[in-house]
């Protein structure tokens, strides 16, 4: 019986399904950002996302315990030195899964899974949407809109010169 065991296998033997997620998560770590099918970005997320929670805590447990998935030093020092300053303050989701598609060969979903405090674009549309927010009611709004709507009065079209004249 497969009771409480509902992770994707992703069709890969254990040691490949290893071996496959901890070199995307170095990658997803390295680039901020990879391109992937979506059962695969799904399962990176939640591989890497404790991960990225670990690295907040700099100490030498954490650090070794991030290396035994990891497997690459260079993308560990980047990760507590680089990306957990940056993730300091957020309390999860750290990672963001954007659909991009259907593969041309096989019709499989694909996605961009990228760390969310690198994308400056969303970051941007963010900010331009908080700072356009205000507390109004919708009861001023509708006294307010009537009278405007019943004062313009409907222009007629009018003839203009361009129009041909019969002859």
């Amino acid at each position: 019986m497969r009771h409480n065991k509902k992770f994707n296998h992703l069709g890969r033997k254990t040691a490949h399904r290893k071996a496959m997620l901890s070199n995307m998560a170095s990658s997803l770590i390295q680039h901020k950002r990879i391109a992937t099918t979506l059962a695969k970005a799904k399962a990176l997320q939640v591989y890497v996302e404790p991960l990225l929670t670990k690295s907040k805590e700099d100490t030498t447990h954490s650090r070794r315990t991030v290396f035994s998935h990891l497997q690459n030093k260079e993308m560990v020092t980047e990760l507590f030195q680089n990306v957990a300053v940056k993730i300091a303050n957020r309390p999860g989701g750290y990672t963001r899964i954007l659909r991009t598609g259907f593969r041309l060969g096989d019709n499989a979903e694909m996605c961009i899974i990228e760390l969310v405090d690198y994308n400056e674009n969303m970051l941007k549309e963010k900010a331009v949407k908080k700072a356009a927010r205000t507390r109004r009611s919708t009861a001023a709004k509708k006294e307010t809109a009537a009278p405007v709507a019943a004062e313009a009065p409907v222009a007629a079209p009018v003839a203009t010169e361009e129009t041909p004249a019969a002859e």
